[in-house]
């Protein structure tokens, strides 16, 4: 009886501490304080200069857009299960507007899956390293989340941002931009956002003239320095 009770006892300690494992060689622990959308959070990571703010985008996973079917959803999902939480955090790097790209663990949770597994996020195809597509199709199966939209309401944020860009293209071209100053914006050899002197001017480049470098992570905003609060 002893022996099996120890045998449980050593069992359930290493199950927690796997479960606990960090996935990256870098992670660390931070209380998430904003939930931008359902895959961007605001953390509070203690550093030893002091607390810091860190943007993370999500990784592995697309949620649908703020403005489009399913985004306030998905935005509240993810809010319930981080907001005021500690979380820990296994980077992966950094996007170019400087966002941590990482996963969220929680109680031993994957946060991302879970957003998949739940249907409150596509699979991201394009920069997925894991494969989730099981998760996402039983999702689906299911009718779990946007899932319940139907298939015409379901339309994958990446392809929902490419649609925005071609409308604004055509709006811009039909409205020309206001002035900066005394001269109009206009398709120059600007290429960069720190080449930009406002967000409508980066705006102007992204869709009238196309520079899809200034939208580096394809979320329809460009140089969100600029165009984006925290």
């Amino acid at each position: 009886m002893v022996r099996c009770l120890a045998f449980a006892v050593v069992f359930f300690f290493t199950a927690c501490a796997s479960a606990q494992t960090c996935i990256a060689p870098s992670c660390f622990h931070a209380d998430v304080v904003a939930v931008a959308d359902g895959d961007t959070v605001t953390l509070l990571r203690q550093t030893d200069a002091g607390p810091r703010q860190v943007k993370v985008r999500l990784t592995e996973i697309d949620a649908p857009e703020r403005g489009q079917p399913w985004g306030a959803r998905a935005r509240q999902a993810l809010a319930d299960k981080v907001f005021r939480r500690t979380v820990q955090v296994a980077p992966s790097g950094e996007d170019r507007y400087g966002r941590l790209l990482a996963r969220l663990q929680l109680d031993g949770r994957d946060v991302n899956r879970d957003m998949v597994r739940e249907g409150h996020a596509w699979v991201y195809r394009r920069y997925a390293t894991e494969n989730w597509l099981p998760d996402e199709a039983a999702a689906r199966d299911l009718g779990s989340g946007l899932w319940s939209l139907g298939v015409g309401a379901s339309v994958p944020p990446w392809e929902w941002r490419r649609g925005e860009r071609q409308q604004r293209r055509k709006l811009a071209a039909a409205n020309p931009s206001p002035a900066v100053g005394s001269q109009a914006f206009s398709c120059a050899a600007k290429r960069h956002c720190r080449e930009m002197a406002s967000c409508a001017e980066a705006r102007h480049h992204l869709e009238a003239c196309d520079k899809l470098a200034l939208d580096g992570d394809g979320d329809g905003i460009p140089c969100e320095k600029l165009c984006r609060q925290l």
